[in-house]
Formats: structure tokens, sequence, C-alpha cells
């Protein structure tokens, strides 16, 4: 991978300045986008289909659940108390009087969800994010985040279920769950985007220097407006 990354880094005046591995990461894009279409989508749209709206809201909010735990870490590693303290009371609520997080009970009360993970935490102490990278299966990234994942995988609460068949088969349903939230999505970006890649790419890129302000929580970084 290295070397086909420092093989295919774009050069001239065309060239993104975010995206020096561009052409490397085009054809990644066209990888993942063919296994896309040929399973991920339709096993997607199977599940969408086949399970009722009760009960992928339940999946969908058992998962942002655990999520809740990791990011209550790394807004502690942030030095952020009061998205600390919200994301520790989500978990804990839904945890107990959410049937395990099936219910988002938290939002009911008004909790703010505060998402943040390790690759938002090294921003936020000066990690630049470096070139933007499309990795294999997940998608866009960076160097700064690709280089969180191990950390992230760590964190997650999934990695502590031992059993490995039961472990494996609750990655592939969140995996299966997240991909079904993203199809209407997906159908907008085939309607409205000339180059997909582009539009992907910018896009992601804007979420994760957004800030804590922005839908995604930024990426750690404070606005120059909230540094005055």
């Amino acid at each position: 991978m290295c070397a086909l990354l420092l093989g295919g880094c774009a050069t001239g005046p065309q060239a993104n300045p975010s995206d020096p591995f561009e052409p490397f990461n085009r054809q990644m894009y066209g990888f993942n986008d063919a296994v896309d279409r040929a399973v991920l989508k339709p096993v997607a749209i199977a599940y969408r289909d086949a399970t009722p709206d009760m009960a992928r809201t339940g999946v969908r909010n058992f998962f942002a659940n655990l999520g809740d735990a990791w990011s209550f870490v790394n807004n502690v590693l942030q030095l952020k108390p009061q998205a600390a303290s919200e994301s520790f009371i989500r978990f804990n609520v839904n945890t107990l009087f959410g049937l395990g997080g099936l219910l988002d009970i938290a939002s009911e009360m008004d909790i703010d969800r505060h998402k943040q993970d390790f690759g938002q935490t090294l921003a936020r102490w000066g990690v630049p994010s470096g070139p933007y990278l499309v990795l294999p299966i997940l998608g866009p990234s960076t160097v700064r985040d690709t280089a969180a994942l191990p950390v992230d995988a760590q964190g997650d609460l999934l990695s502590q279920v031992h059993d490995i068949p039961v472990r494996n088969s609750i990655f592939v349903l969140r995996g299966v769950d997240t991909r079904a939230n993203l199809l209407r999505a997906g159908d907008v970006l085939d309607d409205a985007a000339l180059d997909r890649y582009s539009f992907t790419r910018d896009v992601y890129l804007q979420l994760r220097k957004g800030g804590p302000k922005s839908a995604s929580g930024g990426d750690g970084e404070v606005p120059e407006e909230d540094a005055k």
C-alpha cells in the first residue's frame, strides 16, 4: 500500500493539496463502490425491507449508546467537562432505563450527544490531519484518523465481547444497519454529484474540520470565533 501511495501522488496545478494520493484514492474508491453495489447495498436494502422500523430504530439506538461510552472517554481526554458529563449521563440513562440502549431516553430528556473519536482527540491537541486517504471497505479517512483506528478499536465496547462468533455477528449487524441508514443519502449522492469521489471527499473533510459545533462534532479544533 505504501508503494502504491508513493507512486500515485498527484502532481501539477490541478492537484488538490489535501488529496496528494488522489490517483490511489480514486482506485480504492472504485473498489469500495464495486463492493458496495455488489454486496453491501443489496444486503442493506434487504435488511431495511425485512426489518420493522421500530426494530431498526432499536438497533440504531443500541449501537449509538455504545458509542457514547467511547465519546465520554475522548471528551475527557479533550478536557471538555460538559460534553464528557453529558456523554456519561446519556450512556448510563439509556443503559439502565432504555433497555440496554434500545430506547433513547436521554434524547427525550434533551441530553445532547457529543460524538467523538480518538482522531478528533489527536486533533484537539494539535496533531494535523495529514492527507486524505480512502481505506478498503472503511472508506474516507485521513492519515491521522487512520493512525487512530487501532485505539478506537480498543475503545469499542464490542471488542470486549470474547465470544468470537457472537462478536463478529454483532459487528456485521452494525455494519449492515449503518449502511441501511445511508441508503437515502446514497441515492441523493447518485442524483446530485457529477463527481461522486470529489463530493464525498470534500464533505468528509469539511465535517472533520467543522469544529465542535458541527453536526459531526468536528475534529476537536476550536473555531476562530471561539478562540477570541
